[in-house]
């Protein structure tokens, strides 16, 4: 497992073609100066220093970005964790965040070990609309804390924080400064090929105000961001059973919203860029990199969609992508904060506008009314429980709605046809049509009439799939009944698993050809280009 990872790992490093190189480079910057206030208002939103959220920025950033499943992807601090730190914090001090942060990694890892991460192809494309539109109101609604007096709450995570708002001109000039910036990328994008569009926008925007002194709200005035280098820091915590109790549920559900958004987000990003990514590869690659963060005073994070569409929009595509942002940030921490603090916070607002936009899936609007029903209700579940809540609960309630949409469909699909049967015939054959689980049971038990029946009656599975136990419990039940009033029953094309773990009706099963072993995909292997299969 581990030699494949790092293969996998070393196989992204691929030397790029110069341009492409510069590319990279100019990505990463973007993205670095981007980086900057999200990470230091995470860390207010978890209670914590400004810095402890920008060195997480920087190593979970540099080790996903190194050896991570998708190749371009950016990590870093995030909301959707800090709002669930923020409780730990309070109670009980930033020491036990950081072994919190500890055990999340070592979670993901034996997550990414273990292989699970495979499962996210559970999660059904209704959800994932939902995910991508519910995130961009996220990423909007958390914008909108800039438009606040300096000096103010700058909370908020998921909503909108309370404090002063701007009024007069210096929210006419901020609005103004966002929408320039916005103009600059949407234009400037297509005749300005030597440097991505966000770059130019916050560069062209920031020199202006500087030169014309205006008094606009800046990245200092949300904190200093100038530190040294991160320090390695053993958590002060009583290593305790009692500790564990506090921490591990924590650690817990930070592991598993980490993960969700981490691999949704490679999902979405490997659609957009038409490549593949290692699930497995990914949750090992955050695990190892949140596990790194805790020993070095970093809050932990996780794939950050916002950062990562701006990496991919401005034409990042390799691991240097992410490796250079990550360096450019650890650079404006270590010697140019004065000149990052004087970046106006209008320019970032509009590069950050301009990623909501592209992210939010605008089709799922237009095909709203020609989808089923159902679907369209799931995405728009999705959206309004991931902004009221967090991205976790809301893939796991689209994914659960999800599935009772199926079962219900599903039980109603089960039904029978008798060819060639005539009253008064000896044998009657029953070809199935649809699965046979619990949601099917009652209909597939309505479909025979062991008092009518003839002396012989043969099911075929052939066009059938017995998916659980209930549905083996069913035929068992009806084999039952057929026995009782002397009818003599016959199975034809059940699968070997069913045929091992039928008891009563194990014994009538007709010799017939089975029922093929189908393999689901699992894991896409970077280093090889093909996909893992299992039974």
């Amino acid at each position: 497992m581990f030699n494949r990872f790092l293969a996998a790992s070393a196989d992204g490093f691929v030397a790029p073609s110069p341009a492409q190189l510069r590319i990279d480079i100019l990505a990463g910057l973007t993205v670095a100066l981007a980086l900057v206030p999200e990470a230091v208002a995470f860390a207010f939103v978890a209670g914590v220093h400004p810095l402890v959220g920008l060195y997480a920025a920087f190593i979970v950033g540099l080790i996903t970005a190194t050896i991570g499943g998708r190749p371009g992807m950016i990590s870093g601090a995030t909301g959707a964790l800090a709002v669930v730190m923020v409780s730990l914090v309070a109670q009980h001090g930033v020491e036990y965040l950081f072994a919190t942060v500890v055990l999340m990694g070592i979670i993901q890892i034996i997550v990414g070990i273990m292989r699970w991460g495979k499962f996210i192809r559970m999660v059904p494309h209704p959800v994932m609309l939902g995910f991508v539109n519910g995130l961009a109101i996220v990423i909007f609604l958390a914008q909108l804390n800039q438009f606040q007096v300096p000096g103010s709450s700058h909370g908020g995570g998921h909503g909108v924080a309370s404090g002063e708002w701007m009024t007069g001109m210096p929210l006419y000039l901020m609005l103004l400064l966002t929408i320039i910036t916005m103009c600059i990328i949407h234009f400037g994008g297509k005749y300005i090929k030597f440097v991505p569009a966000p770059l130019l926008a916050i560069g062209t925007v920031s020199v202006a105000v500087i030169a014309l002194g205006l008094d606009v709200p800046r990245v200092g005035d949300l904190a200093s961001i100038k530190g040294g280098l991160p320090q390695f820091h053993i958590p002060m915590v009583p290593f305790t059973l009692e500790t564990l109790q506090i921490i591990l549920p924590y650690a817990v559900i930070l592991a598993a919203i980490g993960l969700i958004e981490s691999l949704l987000t490679l999902n979405l990003v490997a659609e957009i860029t038409e490549t593949k990514g290692g699930a497995s590869q990914e949750s090992i690659a955050q695990g190892l990199a949140n596990l790194v963060t805790g020993f070095f005073g970093g809050m932990g994070g996780c794939a950050m969609i916002g950062q990562s569409m701006i990496n991919v929009k401005s034409g990042g595509r390799t691991r240097w992508s992410g490796i250079s942002a990550a360096i450019f940030l650890l650079i404006f921490i270590l010697f140019a904060s004065q000149w990052i603090e004087m970046i106006p916070l209008a320019a970032l607002v509009g590069v950050m506008f301009m990623v909501v936009i592209g992210t939010f899936a605008w089709r799922s609007i237009q095909i709203m009314m020609r989808i089923p029903r159902a679907d369209a209700f799931v995405i728009v579940l999705v959206t309004v429980v991931t902004v009221a809540t967090d991205l976790a609960t809301a893939v796991v309630v689209g994914v659960i709605v999800s599935a009772l949409v199926y079962a219900w469909n599903a039980s109603t699909r089960m039904h029978a046809n008798t060819p060639g049967y005539h009253e008064g015939d000896k044998e009657k054959i029953y070809k199935l049509e649809g699965p046979l689980f619990f949601g099917s049971i009652e209909s597939f038990m309505a479909l025979f009439d062991p008092k009518e029946d003839p002396e012989t009656v043969i099911i075929d599975f052939a066009g059938s799939r017995v998916v659980d136990h209930s549905g083996l419990q069913a035929i068992e039940a009806l084999a039952a009944k057929y026995e009782a009033n002397g009818t003599k029953l016959k199975l034809r094309h059940l699968s070997n698993d069913c045929k091992t773990l039928l008891k009563k009706a194990g014994q009538l099963v007709e010799p017939a050809e089975d029922d093929p072993e189908y393999a689901v995909a699992t894991d896409y292997d970077l280093q090889t280009g093909r996909l893992d299969a299992g039974h």
